[in-house]
């Protein structure tokens, strides 16, 4: 039998192959961080909503004999909240 020697084969790779699948991977996790970060801005959107009709709900609750004056200024409250909302929404 013949002994068979190693020879050299050469590689058709470039060592540039793994930079661009890294900048891919990094491509795509900053794509996935700018759609979450997006997300949690519209989240916070809405928690500023119920975050403001819910204090005007509890001022309404809090008084258990209004008088006149006070359901006008809660009215008064009520609708700076909805004006606050409606800016918010607006832009």
């Amino acid at each position: 039998m013949a002994a068979r020697a190693f020879e050299v084969v050469e590689s058709d790779e470039t060592p540039a192959a793994p930079r661009r699948d890294a900048s891919a991977a990094a491509n795509l996790l900053m794509l996935s961080l700018k759609a979450l970060s997006q997300r949690a801005v519209a989240a916070l959107a809405d928690l500023f909503t119920l975050l403001t009709v819910a204090s005007a709900f509890w001022v309404w609750c809090s008084v258990l004999d209004p008088n006149t004056y006070q359901i006008v200024s809660h009215s008064i409250y009520g609708l700076f909240v909805l004006a606050a909302n409606w800016i918010v929404r607006r832009n």
